[in-house]
């Protein structure tokens, strides 16, 4: 079971090399990020964007652009169907985006005749491993959908379960985060979280207990659930974050982060191969970490 960060990144060098088609490479963190996942033989990279500026951020890192699968892109429309088409084509297994919008490469992404799109809700998964926690836990959707209703809260718990089935979890807690344990019918989250907890014939597959509505500190905390006398499986050993709604989502993990000093790593599931977004505030490591997870999801997982 890959269960920390650093077992990501060593199931990433450890089996077959993922090879990682990048739209608008031409971002020097981005090139970085890249030249740092070859040489730690994570993901063999093909760099999509304006070749001359690839070539001299490369030579800037001392390495030798020769080396390298430079592809031609102009316009960021351009890098993003040049990108998205190498892994329709099966020539990567997974995708990165470089210095252009997410919508310009989610559209590459969404087209009908030449895209990735499959049946599946795409969705954002944030691997945190909190040192407070002593686990690694993912929260899940803090970035792709803003405000899910209940059918697509129960496709974003269905991903992250697929992610941690892949990294080889026999048994999965998932917790649905909300300001309290109480279901108040007007408080929509809270109503949903009760109908996701009971849908446990869709759980039985992952092996998944979900329990929810819970604020954070039943999620996460055993001696909370006792001084609360809260009882249900898998309260206070979470290993999904369901929470209800981007800006939650976001506040925890920038708090897991900023005041927790997580290690940490992002993916987005949903279609046909894991896409990695990074950002320029991610360190080094978390982005070397992120493309890890790509490499080893794209191994591991059916994603059509």
């Amino acid at each position: 079971m890959i269960n920390t960060i650093n077992g990501i990144l060593e199931a990433a060098k450890g089996g077959k090399t993922g090879v990682i088609a990048v739209a608008a490479a031409h971002d020097q963190p981005v090139i970085e990020a890249v030249v740092e996942a070859r040489k730690e033989g994570i993901a063999t990279p093909i760099l999509v964007g304006h070749v001359d500026e690839i070539r001299t951020m490369l030579s800037g890192l001392g390495e030798n652009p020769d080396e390298y699968q430079i592809i031609a892109g102009d316009s960021d429309t351009d890098c993003a169907a040049k990108a998205v088409a190498l892994c329709a084509d099966g020539k990567a297994n997974f995708l990165m985006k470089g210095i252009l919008g997410t919508a310009d490469l989610m559209r590459a992404v969404f087209n009908k005749e030449c895209g990735l799109r499959t049946s599946h809700l795409t969705t954002h998964c944030m691997f945190y491993e909190i040192p407070a926690y002593g686990k690694m836990v993912i929260l899940t959707d803090g970035g792709v959908n803003t405000f899910p209703d209940l059918d697509k809260k129960a496709e974003i718990l269905e991903n992250a379960a697929m992610v941690l089935q892949a990294l080889g979890y026999e048994t999965i807690n998932a917790a649905c985060i909300c300001g309290a344990e109480v279901v108040n019918p007007k408080i929509q989250s809270t109503v949903d979280a009760d109908a996701l907890a009971h849908m446990t014939e869709r759980w039985s597959k992952y092996n998944m207990n979900v329990c929810g509505p819970v604020a954070l500190d039943l999620a996460v905390s055993k001696e909370a659930c006792h001084h609360k006398h809260y009882t249900a499986p898998g309260a206070g050993d979470a290993d999904i974050l369901l929470v209800p709604n981007y800006e939650v989502g976001n506040g925890i993990g920038k708090a897991a982060s900023l005041f927790g000093h997580a290690k940490n790593a992002g993916i987005i599931l949903g279609a046909k191969v894991p896409i990695v977004l990074v950002s320029r505030s991610d360190s080094a490591e978390s982005k070397l970490a992120s493309i890890a997870a790509g490499s080893v999801l794209a191994q591991r997982m059916n994603l059509n």
